[in-house]
Parts: structure tokens; C-alpha cells; sequence
């Protein structure tokens, strides 16, 4: 029985939320949609299920890459174009929905994606766009109810498409379709979904509201993902990582940090190619460490949302949770190495998320830090 929550946009949550999409389509007038997917879940069963879902006529563009490029938006945006689509389904992982985002902007606004990134002040020239609708198969990102898309141009940046147009008209989140996603990948999207929180919550923007929905995911991700990794089929445990992921994209209207800032710039590398979940939960304690002379007692705050001591080391909580999850305890044990040095700084330092991180960084703090993640 699926939920209603209404808060930045409408989510159905809840086991059997995805049967509703019949429902949610026609509340939105889409009849021919694009489902965007990528070429694993298009392998799968549950491919096949939600194609039943839609209409009779439908497209669909199931080559997203793991980090969505600008080419791939091109290539959904002409099956979207030749089809005569008129709204999109996202199933999968952040990068689906971000690429569906970037379709949806693309069929509703001329020009190249460039000009609508954040750091090219394209926020502003953002306005309605196609109607999409967001099906979650991982618990992490929070994409289904985030108002950003990352895209890597042609040119090699890693850009953020970001506007309260591009939140998805509709989330729908059925945490049973994340029942067969694999340990490794369970732990590294969770992580992701603790970054997110984490980071949101120590920005030092004013948002009360966000603060609480951030600690509250915090300690979900605490409690339920060693058990969703443990045990795949845990659906309690699924359940609250999917709700952990759905806070943390709640909480990116207060933006995020230092720890986003190199992910983001590191994720546009081609080899090797880098998941950004691991990336977040690699680069997370030297931040950590970096942080805290500037948070007050906010890592007091979230000690006690996790469930962790009085005065616990909280960047060594989290390598010992990436650890306990089987996580890399460095950025050389993912293939990066010091040759990636320049690159991620510079992307980082243009990133948007370095703005809102709890202390100034500047091209020597993130020197530090990337060598601090490296395990230098």
C-alpha cells in the first residue's frame, strides 16, 4: 500500500507504489512517454514490468552511461523528439533521472545545455519543463525529489543543471524493486544517501526544516543499511534506506560540500570510471576532518542522530562503517592516482557544492584533501 507524501513534489511510497503509474500518467496527460533507463535494468524483468505500466505507445532509451554525458541526452532527446513524446519515466539510478532531466529541459528550452548549467548562470533561464516521473531502483541519490541534474559536456565538465523546474512531477518510490540490487552496490548508494545528509546539514545555510529531515535520514542510514546490505531481502531495511535517500534529496535545497565538490569533478574522469556513491563515501572522513573546527556542535548533533558515543570520532565512524561494508578505504584502492590531482581540484574549485561547504576551500584545502582521500 503506497503513501502519499507531498513536499517539493508528489512521492508515492510505499511496496507496490510502482503499479500506480498507470495512475500518474494520466493524472500528468502523458500518453507516449520515454522511459529512460540504463543497459543493465533493460536486461532485467522488471524492464519488462514497468514497460507493461505505460502505454501502448512508448519509447524508450536504455543506453544511459553511469555518469550521463551530454552525448547521451542528445541521442534520448531525438528518440524523445522522433517519437513525438510528450513526457518521460526515469527507472533507475541517479543517472537515469538526471538524463531524463536534461531531456526534459531539452525539449521545452533552445540552445545547448551549457547555457542553463548553474556556474554559467543558467539557473534563471530555467522554466517548466516536460512532465517526468521518477522511479527510484536504488536507494541513494534522492534524485526522484531533487531539483539538480549533473551532466558531463563534450568539453569535460561535469556541470549542474539546477532549478525547482527540474524536480520531477511525480517520485514513485516501491522500495521491493531495490530487493535484488547487489551488496556492494547497496553499500555504496546508502553511503551515498549518508553523504547527503551529512553534508546537507553542516552547510551553513539557514534552513531549520532541512537540518531535521537531514538528521532523521542520517539515522536511518545508521540503523538500516548494514542490514540492507547483510541481507538483500530485508524489506523493512529496504523500506528506510528508501526513505533515507528520499530525505537526502529533500535537504539539497541547503546545498551540499567539499565532499560533492571533488565526487562531482572526479566522477567526469572516463578511466577509470567512478561510482559516485564510493566516491562519497571515500572522500567523506578527511573532509570530515577538515570541517570541523567550523560546525559547532553540529557533529555532536548528528553523534546522537546515529546512534553513536558521546564524543565519537565521526569521520573514524565512517571509515569503519565503509569498511564494514566492504568499501575501498581510499580513492588509489578505486584506480585514482596523484596524475588525477589537477583535474579534480580544478573541477572541484568550479564545482557549485564548493560554495555551501561548512569551511572555505580553496585550491590548497582541496590539494590536502584529495591527497588525504588518496591515502597519502
Amino acid at each position: 500500500m503506497a503513501d502519499t507524501i507531498t513536499y517539493l513534489t508528489t512521492t508515492r511510497f510505499g511496496s507496490g507504489a510502482v503499479e500506480l503509474l498507470p495512475q500518474e500518467l494520466a493524472e500528468l496527460g502523458i500518453r507516449k512517454p520515454l522511459l529512460v533507463t540504463d543497459p543493465g535494468l533493460a536486461a532485467l524483468p522488471l524492464f519488462g514490468r514497468v514497460r507493461g505500466l505505460l502505454p501502448a505507445e512508448h519509447a524508450v532509451f536504455a543506453e544511459t552511461p553511469a555518469n550521463p554525458t551530454e552525448a547521451a541526452v542528445d541521442q534520448a532527446f531525438d528518440a524523445y523528439r522522433h517519437a513525438v513524446c510528450d513526457g518521460l519515466v526515469a527507472l533507475g539510478g541517479g543517472s537515469a533521472m538526471d538524463l531524463a532531466k536534461a531531456v526534459a529541459l531539452r525539449a521545452t528550452h533552445a540552445g545547448v545545455l551549457a547555457e542553463y548549467a548553474l556556474i554559467e548562470g543558467g539557473a534563471g533561464r530555467i522554466g517548466p519543463v516536460s512532465p517526468l516521473i521518477a522511479v527510484p531502483t536504488t536507494s541513494g541519490t534522492g534524485s526522484e525529489v531533487g531539483r539538480g541534474a549533473l551532466i558531463t559536456l563534450r568539453d569535460g565538465r561535469k556541470l549542474a543543471l539546477i532549478s525547482q523546474h527540474l524536480i520531477p512531477a511525480r517520485a514513485v518510490c516501491d522500495p521491493e524493486l531495490t530487493l535484488g540490487l547487489p551488496p556492494l552496490l547497496t553499500a555504496a548508494t546508502g553511503m551515498d544517501a549518508l553523504t547527503h545528509c551529512i553534508e546537507t546539514f553542516l552547510s551553513p545555510r539557514y534552513n531549520p526544516p532541512a537540518d531535521a529531515i537531514a538528521l532523521d535520514g542520517a539515522a536511518r542510514v545508521m540503523r538500516f543499511l548494514p542490514r540492507a546490505v547483510a541481507e538483500g531481502g530485508d524489506r523493512e531495511a529496504r523500506s528506510e534506506m528508501m526513505m533515507a535517500a528520499l530525505q537526502g534529496g529533500l535537504t539539497f535545497q541547503k546545498g551540499l560540500g567539499a565532499v560533492h565538490g571533488l565526487s562531482h569533478a572526479l566522477g567526469a574522469i572516463k578511466d577509470p570510471v567512478l561510482h559516485h556513491g564510493t566516491l562519497n563515501a571515500v572522500i567523506l572522513p578527511a573532509v570530515l576532518r577538515f570541517n570541523a573546527p567550523s560546525v559547532g556542535d553540529k557533529y555532536a548533533r548528528l553523534a546522537a542522530a546515529m546512534g553513536l558515543a558521546d564524543g565519537a570520532d565521526l569521520a573514524a565512524a565512517i571509515e569503519a562503517l565503509n569498511l564494514r561494508l566492504g568499501l575501498p578505504d581510499s580513492l588509489r584502492a578505486m584506480g585514482v592516482t596523484e596524475a588525477h590531482r589537477e583535474r579534480a581540484v580544478a573541477g572541484a574549485l568550479a564545482d557549485h557544492s564548493t560554495a555551501s561547504n561548512a569551511r572555505p576551500v580553496g585550491r590548497a584545502e582541496y590539494e590536502a584533501l584529495f591527497d588525504a582521500a588518496l591515502g597519502l
